[in-house]
């Protein structure tokens, strides 16, 4: 089928079946995290590696997979990561150890990272310019409606068949997303003769994984030595030496650069960039400490926590198309500010909120307040960012742009994991000692010991009981499993709630970017040649 005989809108839904599923794998696993903790047997830190390395692998290979479809063609490349992505996800559901599970969200996130870029280049080339504005409405609205499906969904299957179907419900998806790309979507053949920037992918690759290694994992090896002499600090000192050396690879590479350098010469764009990596590492951050805290503390089922937080996906979705339609109009940098200020104030809201005791959706104001600002973010980061940017350049800066926010988003998960690790041993710890001093005196300084060893060495929060505890008069024992629930209930509150600060402060740092953007003048740029379809 060649692209005239093509229905583009029948092509773009075939598409974004695909990419909802991706999209859907970006949100549908935090509502799991506590059941794979309890059936995995797993530490907190290698289900937080789930989530990273799904991450990890969807970002870094994303830009070199927009130039294999320039080579072989967009259907192609997309077909293939979808077939990938779907075996993935059947390896994901019938892995029977988190290490297994780990390798299968890699080959997962690979699959998502040769899917999306093709998306974005089929829209450019189904349809003119003066009809792209609905196409990206589509396809916008798709990432929109993943957020609200994913955790609820999520829920649902957790709570009714199991951890395992929130991977195995892609398999259908799947076999239907590859029969309507196959009917429906035209083999469309750029055939441009790309050079593969095979040092650049290999130094960013090889650098972001050491620093997501050694930040993720510090508090594992209790920033000591990992193997042999190699310590965390200089794994991560080697990524970072490894990024350096991306970086001037770049600049030295005259003939097609993974990352170009010259478009950071525009201050919307780098200003804007560093923005979407905030957004990023906030986006996902908030994610986890949320969850932990709404089912092993409140115990909330998977089901409930989803919904909890589908109001705020719904109220970012509703809010989004009005504020693209306004940033024509006024200052979008004020409107971008309001967003970030919005999003990190309903952290900080949920932050203040959180008791060990209280009512779920006592959140709730905190989760509006948060998706009222992820409405106001979006539409005015992208055309600040890209609205000044050459014709010319257009397309390598929009792969750029979009990778900064999932790079962002490996950060978060990472360092959001490593701080909520740290705390939730130190905080139990805190809790257990006070609570200790409710027992007879010769049994405290067990409990309290008991109570710490627990917190440090198993995922299955909550549950520390008088098992814990062997040899303790009954009476001393109902009244020890007790106060260790309180205990380990009241560390996950103060642990999570000062996780939740993270990805807060990290959005004045967004906030502080997004003051030096200037309004885009309105003046047009000189005509130019309509860009190559990869440049999405």
């Amino acid at each position: 089928m060649n692209a005239r005989q093509a229905n583009p809108w029948a092509a773009l839904s075939a598409l974004c079946l695909g990419f909802f599923m991706i999209l859907l794998d970006t949100t549908i696993v935090s509502t799991a995290i506590p059941a794979m903790l309890r059936e995995l047997g797993a530490g907190l830190n290698a289900i937080v590696w789930v989530i990273s390395v799904y991450l990890l692998t969807y970002a870094v290979p994303m830009l070199f997979a927009s130039r294999l479809g320039d080579r072989f063609g967009p259907k192609r490349v997309y077909l293939a990561g979808l077939v990938v992505f779907t075996l993935a996800s059947l390896w994901c559901g019938l892995s029977g150890s988190v290490e297994m599970l780990i390798a299968a969200r890699a080959v997962q996130g690979l699959g998502a990272a040769l899917m999306t870029p093709q998306t974005l280049a089929f829209i450019s080339h189904l349809f003119p310019p003066s009809k792209r504005g609905p196409a990206m409405g589509l396809w916008s609205g798709v990432a929109g409606i993943a957020a609200i499906v994913g955790p609820v969904l999520g829920g649902v299957l957790v709570d009714h068949l199991g951890w395992e179907w929130i991977f195995f419900v892609n398999l259908p998806v799947g076999v239907v997303a590859i029969a309507l790309a196959l009917l429906k979507v035209p083999d469309w053949q750029p055939k441009h003769s790309h050079s593969f920037d095979v040092p650049g992918i290999l130094l960013s690759g090889a650098g972001l994984f050491c620093v997501v290694y050694g930040v993720q994992n510090g508090q594992h090896y209790d920033w000591g030595r990992v193997f042999g002499p190699v310590t965390v600090f200089e794994i991560i000192g080697f990524g970072v030496a490894l990024l350096v050396a991306f970086v001037a690879w770049q600049r030295f590479n005259r003939r097609e650069p993974l990352l170009p350098l010259g478009v950071f010469a525009n201050r919307n764009f780098s200003a804007g960039t560093l923005t979407s990596v905030t957004v990023g590492f906030a986006m996902t951050g908030m994610f986890l400490p949320l969850v932990i805290y709404v089912q092993a503390v409140l115990g909330e089922s998977p089901t409930m926590s989803g919904l909890l937080f589908a109001p705020m996906s719904l109220l970012a979705g509703l809010i989004g198309p009005f504020v693209g339609r306004a940033s024509d109009k006024v200052n979008g940098k004020i409107l971008l500010i309001v967003g970030l200020t919005a999003l990190a104030a309903g952290m900080g809201l949920a932050a203040l909120i959180a008791e060990a005791g209280a009512n779920a959706w006592t959140l709730t104001p905190a989760l509006l307040v948060a998706g009222l600002g992820i409405g106001f973010i979006f539409a005015p980061m992208g055309n600040l960012a890209m609205s000044s940017v050459e014709p010319r350049l257009v397309g390598t800066a929009s792969g750029i742009f979009n990778t900064a926010r999932q790079v962002g988003g490996v950060l978060g998960s990472a360092a959001v994991g490593v701080l909520l690790q740290a705390r939730i041993g130190t905080s139990i710890a805190d809790e257990a000692a006070s609570a200790a001093s409710a027992l007879p005196e010769q049994y405290r300084a067990p409990f309290a010991e008991g109570v710490a060893k627990a917190a440090e060495s198993t995922g299955e929060f909550g549950s520390s009981g008088a098992a814990a505890f062997p040899g303790l008069p009954s009476g001393v024992a109902e009244q020890a499993q007790r106060l260790a629930l309180e205990a380990v209930h009241n560390g996950l509150t103060d642990a999570a709630r000062v996780t939740l600060l993270l990805p807060a402060a990290v959005l004045v740092l967004g906030v502080l970017a997004a003051l030096t953007m200037r309004r885009p003048s309105r003046k047009p740029h000189p005509p130019a040649r309509e860009p190559a379809a990869s440049a999405a």
